[in-house]
């Protein structure tokens, strides 16, 4: 895993996870706003609202993004 700084070109999605490097946590991103420099995330359950500056990507390998966890219902797994 490694984390990447957020570039002007870049877009963070709601639902993506980030880093959030003063609290060193990864945190579940819910909005992206370039235009006021900010981002609001979920930090231990409540919403923060922090500079963009503030937060890292987290880019994963070929072999980690394939490790990841899959959820698959029972009933079809045969």
């Amino acid at each position: 895993m490694k984390f990447t700084d957020i570039r002007e070109s870049d877009k963070v999605h709601p639902g993506e996870y980030v880093l959030h490097l003063p609290s060193n946590q990864i945190v579940l991103c819910g909005s992206f706003n370039r235009d006021k420099d900010l981002m609001k995330v979920m930090i231990n359950g409540k919403v923060h609202e922090d500079k963009i500056e503030n937060f890292q990507k987290i880019q994963l390998t070929r072999s980690e993004h394939k490790t990841a966890y899959y959820s698959r219902c029972k009933g079809c797994s045969g």
